[in-house]
């Protein structure tokens, strides 16, 4: 498995970044709620109930920055968090995919939302796809992977819910996932494996943004 080399510098400047002043700013159902495009951003996306708000909890180390939920499916716009004062860059918690009791009017309005806003936001500078360890890549996560190579729009991939695998299967999972990432033009090699639960790269994962922002 390749994972990201950061130095002890780059993980405890993150750190810093992610124990200042996270707020969350607004919620955007459609392209015209978007707020102004004053500070770069960094999308997570990822199917619905694969952690996504526990991660970003955990990123910014705060019991309930992002809404979790047990009913998946209940991100539905755009969420924005500001970090920084001033701000320094924006977390934008994208709506969770492939939820099949979802009604196919508002799964179609997640697909427009999601895609123009990928497609067309030049303020954001990488999306981070979560894979749940438990399962690895599902066909409902390659047709986002396949929008993000087509708007080339660069991503990583970051498993979740490492601590509920055996270390065995684990390893499995990362490397069939990192062999798809490898053929994927707009992919990033190195996969950041998480926990939300144990912290188990969080540190990482920090510094990997810290890093896209650039």
């Amino acid at each position: 498995m390749t994972e990201p080399v950061f130095t002890e510098d780059q993980i405890e400047a993150a750190r810093k970044v992610f124990a200042g002043r996270i707020d969350f700013l607004k919620s955007a159902p459609a392209l015209n709620f978007l707020p102004p495009a004053e500070a770069p951003e960094i999308a997570f996306a990822g199917r619905s109930n694969v952690g996504k708000s526990s991660l970003l909890n955990a990123l910014a180390g705060r019991k309930a920055l992002a809404r979790t939920s047990v009913t998946p499916g209940r991100t539905q716009e755009l969420n924005f968090f500001d970090v920084g004062t001033p701000i320094t860059f924006r977390l934008v918690d994208m709506p969770g995919y492939g939820f099949a009791k979802a009604p196919k009017d508002m799964v179609k309005k997640w697909r427009f939302l999601v895609n123009d806003y990928l497609r067309g936001r030049q303020v954001l500078k990488r999306a981070l796809v979560l894979i749940d360890s438990r399962h690895g890549i599902k066909d409902v996560d390659r047709e986002v992977l396949e929008m993000l190579d087509r708007a080339a729009v660069g991503y990583r991939l970051v498993m979740t819910k490492a601590d509920k695998v055996k270390a065995s299967d684990l390893a499995d999972t990362v490397a069939a996932t990192e062999a798809e990432a490898r053929k994927r033009a707009a992919a990033h090699p190195d996969l950041i494996v998480t926990s939300s639960e144990t912290g188990m790269g969080i540190p990482e994962l920090r510094a990997a943004v810290i890093e896209a922002i650039g």
